[in-house]
C-alpha cells in the first residue's frame, strides 16, 4: 500500500517546476587574442547574450579558391572543400569545371566535442565514378587559432597556399580562409553548418537553422452590403429574390435572402473577412437569385482589389460607393456576344479595412498581443522581455533511425507578432540551444508560449493521412508576464507534458531563463485601468460566433504565410502554438472547468460553514465575540466599510509571505489530466467530424445526453428561482402577491418609524439566537418563496 501511494507522489514531483542555477553570461579566456587558461569577467564582455550559457565554437569561413590545377585526364576540375576537425567533416557544394570557385560558406564546430588539435581544410575534385581526387590542403594548429571577442569586426580572411600530401606547395592553387574561435553570439552562427547536425544532408540542412519569423499584418475587412439596383434574373418573367455572396480567398460569407422579390433589393448587412498584407486575394461579390428551392443562379458579380479600400481608424463610418456589376449573357440569341461584359446593374457598398481592431489569431485566454492593426495607433512599449532558451533534458525518443530511437529537437517561441525558432539539434535527448531573443512588451497581461518539436524533415518521422510528414509535439510551456517580478532572472526547468489517447506523458524538461524589464512603471499602472483590447472591440463588438469564425480564418492565414518561409514554420507547429483545437468538446476539460468553478466558491462555502457554526453556538467564545463586533458596527456604522478594506489589506499583507516564487506551469491536477480515463481521452482526440464506429458514437452520444440532462436540470432550477422572484409582484398568484404587497407596506411603515440601529440589532440577535430557540423546520420566508409559481408549468 505504501508503494502504491509513493508512485503518484513521485509523479507529482516529476510534474513540478524545478529551480536551476546555470552559469549565465559571457566569459572569455585570458590572453587577449590568443586562447588561455582562466576566465575574465568585464563590462565589455557582458552583452545581449547574458541569459544563456556561453558555448564556444571553432569557425572556419571558406570564401573562395583560385588557380586550381585541372585534372590531367579530364582537363577540368569540379572542386569542393572538406573541413575536417577530428571525426567531424563538413563539405561545401561542388562546382563543375571551375578553377576559381567561390563558396562563401561557414562551418561551426562545437569546442566541447572537439578531440583534435589540428584543423584540416582539403580541396578535392569531384569524380562521378572513381574516388574524388585530392588537390591540396591547409592545416591549422588549434592552439594558434585567434579568439574573436564581440563586438570586434569580423576576422578578415587570408589567402593560403594549398599543399600536397607531402606538405609541398607546388602550383596547387590557393584558398581564402578565416579561422577563429567564437561563441553563439557571432553573426556567422545562424547561417553556419554545425557539427552537432553533421548527419543532415541535402535539403535537410535548410530545415535545421534558427530563424525569426514575423506574423503577416492582418486586417479585418468589413463589407457593408447596403442595396442593389436593376438586378435582372436570367428568367425575366419572374422578379428576382436575391442575396449577395462575398469571397476573399477561401472565406465565403452570404447575406440573408432579400424577403421580397424585387429588382432593387436592400440588405444593410455586414460581412467581415480576415485579410493579410500583401493583399494577394481580391474581394469577389456575386449577386445570386433563388431561382428554386434547390437552385441558386449567379446574375451578376464584381471583383475588387483590397488595397483600393479606405482604412478606418475610429468608429466613424467611411463613405459608401456604388459599383457597377458585371453580367455575362447566356441566352440563345446572344450568339458571339456571350463572352462580352455588359453592365446591367449596380451595388451600393461601404467597404473599409478596420485598422482600430486587433485581429485575434489566438485565444484571448493566452493572448500575446493587444495592439490594433494600424501602426499609427500603437502606444510606446512599457517593457522588454528577454528570453534565453537554454536546453532540454531527458527527452523521449520520437522516431527510430537505423534501429535505435532518436530525437531531433527544436524549440519555437511566440510572443506578439514575432515567432522564433531555434536550430535543430540532431540525435540528442539533451539538446543545448543557448539562444537568446528579445521582445518589446506593450501590455503586461499577455502570455508567451514555448513549444518543443521533433524535426521530422531530416528523415523518418510521423505522417498525416495524406502521407506528408509532420513535426511531432514534445510539449508546451506558457508564461504570463504579469506573474513575473520586474528585473528578476528566472531560471527554471519546465516539465514538457503531452496528453495522448493513451494518457498523460512527460516528454522531458525545458530549461529557460527569463527577464522582464520595466521601462515605465507609471505606464504599467495606467494600463491596469484600461481595457485589454483596443476600444473598437467594445464600441462595435463582434458576436461570439463571428469572433470564433474570424479567429479560425486568421489562424489559417498565419499558418499558410509562415509555411512559405525558409525554413518553413509548418502548419502543425503554428496550430499547436495557437491552440487551434481549444474549442473542441472534451469531457476532461469540462470536468476541470467545473471544479475550477467549485474551487472559486470554496472560500464562500467555508465562510458560510463558519457562520453556521457561529449561528449554532458550536464555539460560545467565538459567537460572543461576533456579537460584540456586530454591536460595535451597529453603533458605529461608519466603521463597516473601513473595517472591510482594512481586513482585505491585512489578508493581502499576510499572503505576501506565501506568494508564488516561480512562474505558473502546466498543472496536471487542475487539468484533470491524470484522472481522465482512456475512453474520455479517445473521445477528446477524435477527429471532427468523427471517424469512430457507429456503436462508439451511440455510446458517447448517450453519455453526452446524460451530462447535458444534468446541466439542463440545474439551468432549469436557476430559471425557476428567478421566475419565482418575478412572481412576487406579477400577480400570477394573486393571494401570494397580495400578502407580499401588504407585508411591504407594513415593513415600510415599521422601518420608517423605527431607527435603523434597532432594526439591525433585532435582526442580528434573531439570526444569532441560540439553537434552543430554533426550529428544524424551514423558515416562513423560505416556505412562502418556494410556494410561488414559475413558468415551468407552461413548458412542454
Amino acid at each position: 500500500m505504501s508503494s502504491s501511494q509513493a508512485a503518484p507522489k513521485a509523479n507529482q514531483e516529476d510534474y513540478k517546476l524545478k529551480d536551476t542555477k546555470p552559469e549565465l553570461g559571457e566569459r572569455w579566456p585570458h590572453g587577449g587574442q590568443r586562447g588561455g587558461g582562466g576566465w575574465i569577467y568585464s563590462e565589455r564582455a557582458t552583452s545581449t547574450y547574458d541569459l544563456v550559457e556561453q558555448m564556444f565554437y571553432l569557425y572556419v569561413r571558406v570564401v573562395k579558391a583560385k588557380d586550381l590545377p585541372p585534372n590531367p585526364v579530364t582537363s577540368n576540375v569540379d572542386p569542393y572543400v572538406e573541413v575536417k576537425v577530428g571525426n567531424y567533416k563538413g563539405k561545401t557544394r561542388h562546382f563543375e569545371k571551375k578553377t576559381n570557385p567561390e563558396w562563401k560558406q561557414v562551418f561551426a564546430f562545437s569546442k566541447e566535442k572537439i578531440q583534435s588539435s589540428v584543423v584540416e581544410v582539403f580541396v578535392r575534385d569531384k569524380e562521378m565514378v572513381a574516388r574524388d581526387d585530392y588537390i591540396g590542403k591547409v592545416e591549422f594548429d588549434m592552439h594558434e587559432v585567434p579568439t574573436r571577442v564581440p563586438p570586434d569586426s569580423p576576422l578578415a580572411p587570408q589567402w593560403y597556399r594549398l599543399e600536397n600530401l607531402r606538405g609541398e606547395a607546388r602550383s596547387r592553387g590557393e584558398i581564402m580562409l578565416a579561422v577563429w574561435m567564437g561563441t553563439q553570439a557571432d553573426e556567422a552562427f545562424p547561417e553556419a553548418w554545425h557539427s552537432d547536425s553533421a548527419s543532415v544532408k541535402g535539403e535537410g540542412v535548410y530545415n535545421i537553422r534558427s530563424k525569426v519569423y514575423v506574423n503577416p499584418k492582418l486586417w479585418y475587412l468589413r463589407v457593408n452590403v447596403i442595396e442593389a439596383q436593376d438586378v435582372e434574373p436570367n428568367d425575366k418573367s419572374h422578379p428576382p429574390q436575391v442575396f449577395v455572396k462575398g469571397q476573399v480567398g477561401q472565406q465565403v460569407l452570404k447575406t440573408k435572402l432579400c424577403p421580397t422579390k424585387t429588382p432593387n433589393p436592400m440588405w444593410n448587412e455586414d460581412l467581415v473577412f480576415v485579410a493579410a498584407e500583401p493583399f494577394e486575394e481580391k474581394l469577389v461579390l456575386t449577386v445570386e437569385n433563388k431561382a428554386s428551392p434547390g437552385k441558386d443562379e449567379v446574375v451578376a458579380k464584381i471583383s475588387l482589389a483590397l488595397n483600393k479600400f479606405e482604412v478606418r481608424l475610429d468608429h466613424r463610418p467611411v463613405h459608401s460607393h456604388w459599383y457597377n456589376l458585371e453580367r455575362f449573357g447566356f441566352g440563345v440569341l446572344e450568339g458571339d456576344k456571350r463572352n462580352e461584359t455588359k453592365f446591367s446593374s449596380r451595388i451600393h457598398l461601404r467597404v473599409c479595412l478596420e485598422g482600430a481592431y486587433h485581429v485575434l489569431d489566438e485565444s484571448t485566454m493566452y493572448i500575446s498581443d493587444t495592439r490594433p492593426t494600424a501602426r499609427q495607433l500603437w502606444k510606446q512599449p512599457i517593457g522588454i522581455l528577454e528570453v534565453g532558451i537554454l536546453s532540454a533534458q531527458g527527452l523521449q525518443h520520437m522516431k527510430t533511425n537505423n534501429g535505435k530511437g532518436s530525437t531531433d529537437a527544436y524549440c519555437v517561441a511566440k510572443y506578439g507578432q514575432k515567432w522564433v525558432r531555434t536550430r535543430t539539434i540532431t540525435e540528442s535527448f539533451n539538446p543545448k540551444w543557448n539562444e537568446q531573443y528579445t521582445w518589446e512588451v506593450y501590455d503586461p497581461c499577455t502570455v508567451i508560449t514555448f513549444g518543443v518539436f521533433d524535426n521530422c524533415h531530416l528523415g523518418g518521422g510521423q505522417t498525416q493521412g495524406s502521407g506528408a510528414k509532420i513535426d511531432s509535439r514534445i510539449g508546451k510551456v506558457r508564461i504570463r508576464l504579469s506573474t513575473l517580478e520586474m528585473d528578476r532572472i528566472y531560471t527554471n526547468l519546465y516539465p514538457l507534458l503531452v496528453l495522448r489517447p493513451s494518457g498523460l506523458k512527460k516528454m522531458g524538461e525545458l530549461q529557460l531563463a527569463i527577464r522582464f524589464t520595466c521601462l515605465s512603471m507609471a505606464h504599467i499602472i495606467y494600463l491596469y485601468g484600461h481595457p485589454l483590447l483596443p476600444k473598437m472591440h467594445y464600441l462595435h463588438p463582434f458576436t461570439v460566433n463571428q469572433l470564433d469564425s474570424l479567429r479560425y480564418q486568421a489562424m489559417n492565414i498565419v499558418a499558410v504565410r509562415l509555411g512559405r518561409a525558409e525554413p518553413p514554420l509548418r502548419k502543425e507547429v503554428v496550430e499547436y502554438m495557437l491552440d487551434v483545437d481549444s474549442h473542441i468538446w472534451s469531457m476532461r476539460r469540462s470536468k476541470a472547468n467545473f471544479f475550477r468553478i467549485v474551487s472559486l466558491f470554496s472560500g464562500a462555502i467555508s465562510m458560510s460553514r463558519w457562520l453556521g457554526e457561529v449561528q449554532q453556538w458550536k464555539n460560545p467564545v467565538t459567537t460572543i465575540l461576533v456579537h460584540v463586533l456586530f454591536f460595535i458596527l451597529i453603533c458605529y456604522p461608519e466603521l463597516i466599510l473601513p473595517t472591510m478594506f482594512l481586513y482585505m489589506f491585512l489578508i493581502g499583507i499576510w499572503n505576501f509571505r506565501f506568494r508564488p516564487r516561480h512562474p505558473p506551469h502546466m498543472d496536471t491536477k487542475l487539468s484533470w489530466a491524470e484522472a481522465a480515463n482512456p475512453e474520455e481521452l479517445d473521445e477528446e482526440f477524435d477527429t471532427f467530424p468523427t471517424s469512430k464506429a457507429q456503436d462508439v458514437i451511440r455510446m458517447r452520444y448517450d453519455r453526452l445526453r446524460s451530462v447535458a440532462g444534468r446541466i439542463q436540470t440545474v439551468v432549469g432550477d436557476i430559471a425557476t428561482q428567478g421566475e419565482r422572484f418575478h412572481a412576487l409582484l406579477s400577480w400570477r398568484d394573486p393571494r401570494a402577491t397580495s400578502l407580499f404587497v401588504i407585508f411591504c407596506l407594513i415593513a415600510a411603515v415599521a422601518l420608517y418609524v423605527t431607527p435603523f440601529k434597532i432594526v439591525a440589532s433585532a435582526a442580528g440577535i434573531f439570526w444569532l439566537r441560540h439553537p434552543r430557540f430554533r426550529s428544524k423546520l424551514p423558515s416562513v420566508s423560505n416556505n412562502f418563496f418556494k410556494r410561488l409559481p414559475s413558468r415551468a408549468d407552461s413548458m412542454l
